[in-house]
C-alpha cells in the first residue's frame, strides 16, 4: 500500500507557496543589504502611510512603530522566514514607510607603534 501524502523530507506545497504569495513574488534588491542587526523603524511622516498593505506588511509596520527593531527581531516576532521579512522591509523602505539604520562598521584597531609613542610622550611630560 502506498502513501499518497508528502514524506517527512518533502515540504508541503503550502510551505513553499506561502512565502512567494506573501512577498508577491518579489526578491530582495541587491542594492539594499539587510543584515540581522540592521535597525528599522517607521517613518515619522504620517502622510507617507500606505493605503493598502498586506496583513504581513501591516504587522511589520505596527511592530516597528514603537522604536527601532533589528531585522532579526522583526523576523522572530512576526514568525516569518528571514528572507520574507527582508523582502517586506525592502519594499516598505522603498516606499518611504521605514527608516533604516545600517550597522556601524567596526573601528580599525589603532597602530600599536603610534600608541606606544603617545604613551612615551606622556611619560616624558609627566616625569
Amino acid at each position: 500500500m502506498t502513501d499518497s501524502g508528502p514524506s517527512e523530507s518533502e515540504p508541503e506545497a503550502g510551505e513553499l507557496v506561502r512565502p512567494y504569495v506573501i512577498t508577491r513574488g518579489r526578491s530582495v534588491p541587491t542594492d539594499t543589504e539587510f543584515s540581522l542587526v540592521t535597525l528599522v523603524t517607521t517613518a515619522t511622516d504620517q502622510q507617507q502611510r500606505p493605503r493598502r498593505l498586506s496583513p504581513e506588511e501591516q504587522q511589520v509596520l505596527e511592530m516597528c512603530s514603537n522604536g527601532y527593531l533589528s531585522v532579526a527581531e522583526v523576523a522572530a516576532h512576526s514568525k516569518l522566514l528571514l528572507g520574507v521579512v527582508k523582502v517586506l522591509l525592502s519594499s516598505l523602505a522603498e516606499g518611504g514607510y521605514l527608516v533604516i539604520r545600517t550597522p556601524v562598521p567596526p573601528a580599525r584597531l589603532a597602530d600599536r607603534n603610534l600608541l606606544q609613542e603617545v604613551l612615551d610622550g606622556l611619560r616624558t611630560l609627566s616625569g
